[in-house]
């Protein structure tokens, strides 16, 4: 299926939820915030929140500092 990921047209196979489509980025849910067609993704449903064919994905990686 193809989604647009930060802005990006991309080709995913298999990832058939958010969570699904993290472990295929290699992301983990607890260091980043989505937004799946401009809603924000909330931790506890991303298990079960779809993704479908031509879905726009935007994905926050929380960076520490001080």
């Amino acid at each position: 299926m193809q989604l647009t990921i930060n802005g990006d047209l991309r080709t995913i196979a298999d990832a058939r939820t958010v969570e699904q489509l993290l472990v295929q980025l290699n992301l983990d849910p607890r260091t980043v915030v989505v937004e799946l067609n401009r809603e924000i993704i909330r931790r506890p449903v991303i298990a079960t929140t779809p993704v479908a064919e031509g879905d726009v994905v935007e994905i926050v990686h929380f960076v520490g500092g001080g």
